[in-house]
């Protein structure tokens, strides 16, 4: 089978002074939905991804949800620079090796600000569901209605220039999006989190993946 990568929050435990990666069991269910291996990577130091990726031989990389990011807001409780540098380098190698790449919530917004977007603070949009704007090519892979945990979007204007918006919320915010010239997806949804699994995401995430 293939290997999945996928990227892990970081929990502060202080009970015990550790600060832990962690990674929801929803993700492996999902891998193996996929026909993949999944496989959770460390928050290791940024200079090491590429001896990691040298070892693990991934054939794809999945960018979770879960953590603040730092630059957009440095004081959050739940902030992880160590992360967020970890995820930084890993879509530089990634890329370079044309590794498929999928961005989940704070994934997506994590591709579209290391290609020179922005992100803007939104309220109503943790915990619900709302319908989306689908562009005509990805009607088959889209739901219509589709979870929502973020507080962070993207509008049109923000969205980095190689980066192609697929959905829209109905206020226009940038849903999902692909790059330009190699395989790419960012959504804002968490398909990991439908029970069961939507088949649209599947679908979507399939042609992206394989």
């Amino acid at each position: 089978m293939k290997r999945l990568g996928i990227t892990q929050r970081v929990e502060n435990i202080t009970a015990y002074s550790e600060r832990r990666d962690c990674l929801d069991q929803r993700w492996s269910v999902l891998a193996d939905e996929l026909g993949y291996i999944p496989i959770p990577l460390p928050n290791i130091s940024n200079k090491s991804v590429s001896k990691l990726l040298d070892s693990l031989q991934l054939d794809a990389i999945i960018l979770s949800g879960g953590n603040s990011i730092t630059q957009l807001n440095p004081t959050a409780i739940d902030v992880a620079p160590e992360r967020d540098a970890f995820e930084i380098a890993l879509i530089d190698e990634g890329s370079k090796r044309v590794i498929p790449i999928l961005g989940v919530c704070r994934g997506m917004q994590m591709i579209n600000l290391y290609y020179g977007g922005q992100l803007s603070t939104i309220k109503g949009h943790v915990a619900v569901q709302h319908k989306l704007n689908i562009a005509p090519d990805y009607s088959e892979y889209i739901l219509e209605t589709v979870n929502s945990y973020h507080n962070w979007a993207i509008k049109l204007s923000d969205l980095a220039p190689d980066l192609i918006p697929i959905a829209s919320d109905e206020q226009g915010n940038i849903e999902a999006f692909i790059y330009k010239t190699q395989a790419m997806l960012g959504i804002m949804w968490h398909p990991e989190r439908e029970l069961p699994f939507k088949q649209q995401d599947i679908k979507l995430i399939k042609k992206f993946l394989l």
